[in-house]
C-alpha cells in the first residue's frame, strides 16, 4: 500500500507527461449559446414562412400562438436531450456543471412551452368549434393522429419536470431521480411523431420535415454514441478493477484503480469520471468523483469523503472488483489558466482535483499556492502528499482549520490580500462545498480577482 501511494505522487515522469498535454483553450460557451438562439430564430422563421395569414379572431390568434409555442417546445426538447448526451466538447470545455445548468434551464423552458402549447391549442380549437374545452380535449386526444402517444409523452414530461423541481429533487435519492430522469427519452419518442403528423409547418413541406428529422436524428445519434457506445468501448478496452483502498483521514478513503492502457483515456488532472463499482449495493449507481492524482498508464486514483450511502460503501470495496467508468469529464484543468501565478483554494473533499493540479500545474517556484480549508487538522486528507509536493516544487501550502472552540476561520478579501498581495494577478481554482465556494468567490472578487480568472466547477449534480 505505501509503495503504491508513493508511486502515485512521486511520479515525476507522470507529472511531465501531464504538463505536456496542457494547451490553453477558450471556452466555446458564448458561440454555442448564440448558435442555440440562432436555431430558435430559425424555428420562428419556419412558423412565419408557413403562416401567410392569421384569422383576426380569438380562435385564430390562439391557434397561431399555440403553433409557435409547440414548435419552440419541440426545439427546446431537442436541446434538452443534446445536453444529456455528454458530448466531450461540452463536458470538457464548457464544463459539466454549466452544461447541467443549461440542461435544467432548457428543461424548464421546454416543459413551460409544451404546457402553454397544449393550453392555447385546445382553447383555440374550442373557440373555433364552439365545444366546451373538456369535450374538445377528449376529441383531440382520441381523433387526431398520434395524439394518444403525444398525451402520454406530455404526461411523462410533466412528471419528470415535477420530480426535478429543486425542493423535491433534494428530498429524493440520487438514484431515484436519475432513473426517473431517463424517462425523458421515452417522452421525446412519444411526442416526436405527433409533431410531424399534425404540425401545419410539416404537413406540406418536405424540407421542413427533413430539417426536423435531421435535428432529432443528430441528437439521437449523439446520445447513442456518447452515452452507450463510447462507454462500452472504453470499459471493454481498459478493463478497470479496484486494486486497493486506502484510508486517508477519518471518513476519507482513496480507491486505486488499475487497468490496461489508461493513458489512452485522455484524462488530465482536474478531470472526473462517473464511476460504477460492480459490487453488491453499488452496481446500480454511477457517481462523479475526481482524480486525486495525475493519471498513470496503469493506475488511477480517486479520493472520496463519506457523505452518503454510496461514498461510505467505497471503503469496503474488495480488490479485484470490476469498475465501469464514463469520462473523462470536467473543464477545471490546467488549460483554463490565463497567467503564470496560481492559487488553489480547496475545502473538504474539494481537495481531490486540486491535489492533482497541485502536482502538475506548470508554475515557477513561489508562483503556486494551495489554501486548504477543513474542520480540523485530522480532516486534512492527503496532507503528507501535499507537503512533499510543496517541498519538491517550491510551492506554498497553507491550511485553515477551526479553532479549539470550534470557531470557523472566514476567508476574506483582506486575509487573501495579506497572504498574496498580488492576488489580483493570480488564476484561482476553487473547489469545495457550496457554502465555502460562495464565500470564497465573493472574497476573491472583492480582493480584485477578475471573474475570468476564477475557475470553479460544482459537482452538485
Amino acid at each position: 500500500m505505501a509503495a503504491t501511494t508513493t508511486m502515485i505522487h512521486n511520479s515525476r515522469a507522470g507529472r511531465r507527461q501531464a504538463m505536456r498535454r496542457i494547451r490553453p483553450r477558450r471556452s466555446p460557451a458564448i458561440p454555442l449559446l448564440l448558435l442555440a438562439w440562432a436555431g430558435a430564430a430559425g424555428v420562428v422563421w419556419l412558423w412565419w414562412g408557413n403562416t401567410p395569414y392569421i384569422q383576426p379572431t380569438t380562435a385564430g390568434w390562439l391557434t397561431a400562438a399555440g403553433r409557435i409555442t409547440g414548435l419552440l417546445g419541440g426545439y427546446a426538447i431537442a436541446l434538452v436531450v443534446l445536453q444529456m448526451a455528454r458530448v466531450p466538447a461540452l463536458e470538457r470545455r464548457v464544463g459539466s456543471d454549466r452544461v447541467a445548468r443549461w440542461h435544467a434551464m432548457s428543461g424548464r423552458y421546454a416543459v413551460s412551452l409544451v404546457v402553454v402549447h397544449v393550453a392555447l391549442i385546445l382553447w383555440g380549437y374550442s373557440e373555433q368549434s364552439g365545444q366546451p374545452i373538456v369535450q374538445q380535449s377528449v376529441s383531440v386526444v382520441l381523433d387526431y393522429p398520434r395524439m394518444i402517444e403525444a398525451t402520454a409523452g406530455t404526461v411523462l414530461l410533466l412528471v419528470i419536470g415535477f420530480v426535478s423541481a429543486g425542493a423535491l429533487r433534494r428530498r429524493l435519492r440520487y438514484e431515484t431521480w436519475y432513473y426517473v430522469h431517463l424517462l425523458t427519452y421515452a417522452a421525446v419518442y412519444l411526442t416526436f411523431w405527433h409533431q410531424l403528423a399534425t404540425g401545419a409547418e410539416f404537413a406540406g413541406s418536405a424540407t421542413a420535415r427533413g430539417i426536423w428529422y435531421a435535428l432529432y436524428g443528430s441528437v439521437t445519434g449523439l446520445v447513442l454514441w456518447y452515452r452507450v457506445l463510447v462507454p462500452v468501448r472504453l470499459n471493454m478496452r481498459h478493463r478497470m478493477r479496484v486494486a486497493e483502498t486506502v484510508e486517508e483521514a477519518p471518513g476519507v478513503v482513496s480507491v486505486l484503480i488499475t487497468g490496461r492502457r489508461l493513458h489512452r483515456l485522455g484524462a488530465e488532472p482536474g478531470h472526473f469520471f462517473r464511476w460504477r463499482f460492480l459490487a453488491p449495493g453499488l452496481r446500480w449507481s454511477a457517481n462523479p468523483y475526481s482524480l486525486s492524482a495525475p493519471p498513470r498508464p496503469d493506475l488511477l486514483r480517486i479520493t472520496v469523503k463519506a457523505v452518503g450511502g454510496h461514498s461510505s460503501a467505497l471503503a469496503s470495496l474488495e480488490p479485484g472488483t470490476r469498475v465501469w467508468a464514463e469520462g473523462p469529464y470536467g473543464a477545471m484543468t490546467a488549460s483554463r489558466r490565463r497567467g503564470g501565478k496560481v492559487l488553489l483554494l480547496a475545502g473538504g473533499a474539494g481537495i481531490t482535483p486540486l491535489r492533482a493540479l497541485f502536482e502538475t500545474l506548470p508554475a515557477a517556484p513561489g508562483d503556486l499556492t494551495l489554501l486548504y480549508r477543513a474542520r480540523s487538522r485530522q480532516d486534512l486528507a492527503l496532507w503528507a502528499e501535499l507537503e512533499e509536493i510543496a517541498a519538491d516544487r517550491g510551492a506554498r501550502l497553507v491550511y485553515a482549520v477551526n479553532g479549539p472552540d470550534g470557531a470557523r476561520p472566514e476567508i476574506t478579501a483582506q486575509g487573501l490580500r495579506r497572504m498574496l498581495p498580488d492576488i489580483d494577478r493570480h488564476d484561482v481554482y476553487l473547489c469545495g462545498p457550496p457554502g465555502l465556494a460562495e464565500e470564497s468567490y465573493s472574497a476573491l472578487r472583492e480582493a480584485g480577482v477578475p471573474e475570468r480568472r476564477i475557475h470553479h466547477e460544482s459537482f452538485e449534480m
